[in-house]
């Protein structure tokens, strides 16, 4: 696994357990999903999700190597099956030595999932409904967020995550409607954006000029209706990273996109992409500067 820090000098602390831990890093892993997104985040022992990944590819197993049994929050940036379908992997009928007896019979879940937040999307009815009957199965709470809805980490006052798009007035359906989470570390910044189009990226930008970010998940598997130049040269990511499948039938990413990123990053080293470099792992520090 390729390990990035991404970082900047950091103007504020978090505390947990009433010490200062400087030394800590929020880690941000994008699991190799295949033609998918499951972004992993870790702090200190606590565990959150942005997607789910398509169901068929064993995001629950990876996480159960990984020792992630409990998950404070899992965010579905919108209904499609590629980003959300790994949720219905919840069912403990599989098996799960974690959960014991009742894992294998089916009524425990094989992780944990504290809350579930998805966004205003009105699009995509089966996966909406599966994702919804899991939860009631297992007890999750849901949520719906929008524009200006905060997330909360394990009581560190230090992260913040923060949903940028869509505004609650909107009523978007599909790859528009993508939830888009900004994760604080002090000042070290990832921007997670789904499947946002082109369109929304417009929309984004309108509604947050200033955005800029240290770390970029590539909107919409590198597609090219996403990642307009406009938009990528705004939020000017020092890395970016794209997660799809090898060989999928959609040729992402496209190559005018992989272009336009190596242009802003001005570096090809700095772009990775999870069909070549497998899960790809950072790690947000809020004062050691960028780490490589």
């Amino acid at each position: 696994m390729t390990l990035v820090a991404v970082a900047a000098v950091a103007g504020c602390t978090y505390v947990g357990g009433g010490d200062f831990r400087e030394d800590v890093p929020l880690r941000m892993t994008f699991l190799d999903v295949g033609q998918g997104l499951a972004v992993l985040l870790e702090l200190d022992g606590r565990y959150a999700m942005y997607d789910m990944g398509p169901d068929s590819v064993g995001v629950m197993d990876s996480l159960e190597a990984r020792g992630v049994d409990t998950l404070d929050w899992v965010v579905l940036s919108h209904n499609h099956r590629d980003h959300a379908g790994g949720l219905l992997e919840l069912d403990g009928s599989a098996g799960s030595a974690r959960h014991g007896t009742a894992a294998r019979f089916g009524t425990a879940p094989r992780v944990a999932v504290k809350h579930l937040y998805v966004g205003p999307d009105t699009s995509g009815g089966f996966v909406r409904d599966s994702a919804l009957r899991v939860a009631r199965r297992f007890g999750i709470p849901v949520d719906t967020v929008s524009r200006g809805e905060m997330l909360g980490f394990g009581g560190y006052a230090g992260v913040k995550a923060e949903v940028l798009w869509p505004p609650e007035y909107s009523r978007l359906g599909g790859n528009a409607a993508s939830a888009v989470l900004r994760v604080e570390f002090g000042e070290a910044v990832a921007l997670l954006t789904g499947d946002l189009d082109s369109a929304g990226e417009r929309g984004l930008l309108e509604l947050s000029p200033t955005l800029s970010t240290g770390l970029l998940q590539v909107p919409h598997h590198g597609s090219a209706g996403s990642s307009s130049l406009a938009f990528v040269g705004r939020v000017n990511p020092a890395y970016a990273v794209v997660s799809v499948g090898a060989k999928n039938r959609y040729g992402h990413p496209a190559a005018e996109v992989v272009r336009k990123y190596v242009l802003v990053l001005g570096d090809s080293s700095r772009f990775f992409r999870t069909d070549r470099d497998g899960s790809v792992g950072f790690g947000l520090y809020r004062g050691l500067g960028v780490i490589r």
